[in-house]
Formats: structure tokens, sequence, C-alpha cells
């Protein structure tokens, strides 16, 4: 680990303890070895491979959950793990720091997502994550992030507290919405909002309000092109998406493992760019401060940041060291990861986004295609979320109160779990609503049909009142 020289020796040698234990005894607690073989590995259209996966989901039988995009379902193999660590520790209480490396959790998610060990962390959520991010960037008064009206809280919020704190000008652009929305037209209004003031493009890489999968390759290279920050509020990635991070070419990702990925609540992952890779991004690493670190040097500073293919540093450990830990969220996070490479990611992802195509289907004979605030005919903004309108009666349309009926009825008389959102849309005085329906891999055709089936009978009855 360089500081620079700047650490004193009783703090070097701590260093090299906890790099030396973290790396001979792990990073906590592993999942019961026989899991394995409960797991499917092949296409989860094959009825016995998707019966055999539902069985490590502990979730009611009596409920069908259609609202991953909230919070997924842990397997059983992982919460077995989550008992471990808390239990063993306090029988035999011992220095808890040189674990929360997670060393091996990190290498294990690193090889599933695409990037290498240095240059991941794993963080609270990914509301930790895009607080870690925005407020570690050399930011200043004037300075513009240019975002959308589409971001989860948990990103406009940080950024209003850099607007507040800091004076940064956040810029929101609102995208169109609905069936025809196209990836070209997302990257040419970003890049039209540009200004000589920009400094950082931030997007979703899935909005959590319609489910836009926005191009995040294309806006990646519009990124280089005007020498631009890349951040993305990647909290539908994980579990979800067959993603490589090198690949999307971006600087900074958040994620969640308690949404797609299923892990434990609390858990997600932060990813920073830690080295020059110029086939996938070649900007010099942006500069960057691990706000909240246990392992940045007390005096002195860090060198400059690399300029080629290998790291000066590894950014993922001043990332992650932050004090004790919970020290079953991280291997818990990791197994959740290898029961999903199991299966195969590719895998996963075709049958989710099956399923969602299944269910288009059903509402635009139902609603018609006008009824969708999710894409439709430009496939590469697919996603596990569909999002529409599902009253007749205009004013039904713009009241939250339907809305709200609409998703508690769901549940107590249907035994569905689903949710509304609402956001601003182009050329409307007032933000609109939407049913949003986010199923996984632990669902059936079977299940969405039902709900379907359920939604028109709802709003048939609705209506009538």
């Amino acid at each position: 680990m360089d500081s620079s020289g700047t650490d004193s020796a009783i703090v070097e040698m701590a260093r090299r303890r906890t790099e030396a234990e973290a790396a001979s005894t792990g990073s906590g607690p592993r999942p019961p070895a026989e899991w394995a073989a409960h797991v499917p590995s092949g296409p989860l259209e094959d009825p016995s491979n998707w019966r055999a996966l539902r069985a490590l989901f502990p979730l009611d039988p009596e409920l069908v959950h259609l609202n991953v995009g909230t919070l997924g379902s842990t397997p059983r193999p992982v919460l077995e793990m989550l008992r471990t660590a808390d239990a063993e520790y306090a029988r035999y209480p011992r220095d808890p720091y040189p674990p929360t490396t997670f060393s091996e959790p990190r290498a294990v998610l690193a090889r599933c997502y695409g990037c290498d060990p240095d240059e991941i962390a794993i963080v609270q959520g990914a509301t930790d994550g895009n607080a870690r991010i925005l407020n570690g960037l050399e930011l200043a008064e004037g300075d513009e992030v240019i975002t959308t009206t589409h971001e989860c809280y948990t990103m406009q919020a940080p950024l209003n507290v850099l607007h507040n704190r800091r004076g940064v000008v956040v810029k929101k652009l609102t995208p169109r919405l609905g069936p025809d929305q196209s990836a070209e037209e997302i990257v040419e209004m970003f890049e039209a909002a540009i200004t000589p003031r920009t400094k950082v493009i931030e997007w979703a890489a899935v909005t959590f309000t319609v489910g836009t999968t926005m191009p995040t390759r294309a806006l990646a290279e519009l990124a280089h092109r005007h020498g631009l920050i890349s951040v993305v509020d990647g909290a539908h990635l994980p579990g979800q998406f067959d993603m490589d991070l090198h690949e999307l070419g971006v600087d900074f990702l958040s994620g969640s493992g308690a949404k797609y990925q299923c892990g434990p609540m609390g858990t997600g992952i932060v990813y920073a760019r830690n080295k020059v890779l110029p086939e996938h991004n070649p900007l010099p690493l942006p500069a960057f401060w691990p706000v909240i670190s246990l392992w940045y040097p007390i005096e002195g500073e860090l060198p400059p940041r690399a300029t080629g293919r290998e790291p000066t540093y590894d950014i993922g450990t001043f990332l992650q060291k932050t004090g004790s830990a919970d020290l079953s969220r991280g291997p818990a996070l990791q197994a959740a990861a290898e029961i999903w490479e199991h299966i195969g990611r590719d895998n996963v992802q075709r049958y989710v986004h099956g399923l969602c195509d299944r269910l288009k289907e059903r509402v635009v004979d139902r609603w018609g295609a006008e009824s969708l605030f999710s894409p439709l005919n430009d496939r590469r903004l697919h996603s596990g979320m569909v999002a529409f309108q599902p009253f007749a009666d205009p004013a039904d349309a713009v009241d939250p109160a339907k809305f709200m009926e609409f998703e508690e009825r769901m549940e107590s008389e249907y035994g569905v779990n689903l949710r509304f959102t609402f956001f601003p849309v182009r050329g409307a005085s007032s933000e609109r609503y939407a049913i949003r329906l986010a199923p996984h891999l632990y669902n059936s055709p079977e299940e969405i049909d039902g709900a379907v089936d359920a939604m028109i009978k709802l709003t048939d009855e609705m209506a009538t009142r």
C-alpha cells in the first residue's frame, strides 16, 4: 500500500498485518458447500431448471413479488451465512479490522462484473455509493453536472448537497418517454446540454421510474469526446445484466447488492476506474478523494494516479477500509454473485427480459402501446422493468390517490407486490404516474399472466365507481 512514505513505522506494520491476514484467512464465513448441487446451470426457460432455482428462495408462496426494482429475495444459502459471523466474534472476540478488507469477496465481484479488485469496494448500498462518488470528485462553484429528472432520490439528494454546499450547477434534462424513445436521441439530449463549464455527466444505467436502459457505452463515449467525468447510478445493473464494467467505459458506478443480485440488505458496490485502458476509456483518471477511509494516510498524500494499465495504488481498498464492519455482509454478497455465476448471467438476463417482453405484449394488447412509459421499439433500451398507465379516465391518470390505491389493492386482494412511480414528462405541467412491474428470475410466465389478469379486473372495477 503506497502512501508516499508518510506513515509511521507502527502504521506501516499494521497495514502489512492487515494485508497478510486478509490474504491468508479470507474475509469471513463461507456458504454451505452443498449449495452448488441445488443450483441449476443453464437456461431458466427449462422448467426443471426454473423449479430447482425457485426452491432456493424463501418467498411466501401466496405472494407474487414483482418489485425487485426495490428489493430482491435473498437465497437460502446466503441467509445461512448471515447468521454466522456476529455469533463467532461474540464467542471469540478478536481484531475485526483485517477481514474488513474483504479481499476475497471483492476479487469475486470484480470477476463477476468485469473489473479488477483494486477498482471495487463493497458498500452499504447504491445510496452510500452515490454519495461517496459525488463527494469524492473535485468540483467547485460554477462547475456543471448534467443529469436527468429521472434519477433516483439516492442520486438527486447528494447532487443537491453539492449544489447547496459547493455551488455546483446541477442541470437536469427530461428525456422523451414511451414506446418510441431511442438511444440516439438520449445521447443527443446530453450532448446538446454540454457547455464549457460542464465537468460531469451522470445518468442512471436503468431509470427506476420507467425502466429505460440508458445507452451507457454511448454516453461514456460522449464523455470521452468532451473530456468529461462519467458517473453512473447502476443500482439495477448487478444481478440483472451480464455486464463488463471495463467495457462500459465509465469512470464511476454504484450498484445495489440487494435488488437484482438478491444479496443481503445493506450491500452494494462502488466501481472507481483505477487505470487507463485506452480501448475502453482513454481519458486520464480524474482526481478522486476517498472521503470515508481509514486507510488514507494520516499525514502526507497519495502519489499521482496511474497513467497507464497498471494502478499506482489500490483505490478499492481505500474505499473499503472504513473501520469495523458487518463481516457477514461482504461474503454473503459474494455468495449471491457466485450463485448467479453458476446459473449463468446471460441466462438470468435473457430470462428476466423475456418475462418483460411477455408483460409488454400483454399491456399493449389490453391498454395499447400509448399506455407505456417504458421503451418498446428500441430493444437496446429494454430492461427488467415495465411502467405503464392503466386508467382510461384522464383524470385518474394524474391522480396519485388512484395509483396508491391500485398498488395497495393488488397486494391485499390479489397477492401481487408491485409499485407506482412518479416523474416529470416533457410538455406536462405536473408529474405523471405509472404502475411499475419488475419481475425476476424467481417469477414464472404464469405469474406474469396472472398479474396482468388481476390488473385488468382491478382497473375495470375502479373505473365503474
